[in-house]
């Protein structure tokens, strides 16, 4: 197994630009549940509900360093997608490689709609998101030469 990636804690300085004090202790890095598990459950730092049509964004405290030539997907846990329809807002959350050296530090953020009719309460410490790591290819032509310089939205911006 390629061991390709690690996850740590963005610093306090920059959690605290969109979370709040109490929350960063309770950060959980992400972990398989199972030896056989292909994703990283992501937990939540402190309580939250998403109501029926509802959107919230989750700080999670969380970056991760990324060999090259890998990416990793972010997604809703299995069980939460199938009983809320719980959607990620961007469909499938991309973590770059590079995204690590981001002015936020690589600060992952996970943007949620609750399409049910049903609210849902997702307890501190719970999961409900999980990511995989997956190698990726580039074209023969490919002549990509520039570096990261901002955060989430970044690379579109020349």
């Amino acid at each position: 197994m390629n061991r390709i990636a690690q996850f740590f804690k963005v610093s306090k300085t920059e959690f605290l630009k969109d979370g709040n004090e109490s929350q960063y202790d309770s950060i959980l890095l992400p972990v398989r549940a199972t030896s056989g598990s292909a994703g990283y459950d992501f937990f939540a730092n402190s309580d939250f509900t998403v109501n029926p049509n509802e959107t919230v964004k989750i700080a999670t405290g969380v970056r991760v360093k990324i060999d090259e030539g890998w990416v990793l997907k972010i997604y809703p846990r299995s069980s939460l997608g199938f009983k809320y329809r719980l959607t990620l807002n961007n469909t499938v959350g991309i973590i770059d490689s590079d995204y690590y050296f981001a002015e936020n530090e690589g600060h992952i953020f996970i943007k949620m709609t609750n399409l049910s009719n049903t609210p849902l309460t997702v307890e501190k410490g719970k999961a409900f998101a999980q990511g995989v790591f997956v190698p990726f290819g580039i074209t023969l032509d490919d002549d990509a030469t520039a570096l990261r310089t901002g955060g989430f939205g970044s690379t579109d911006k020349k």
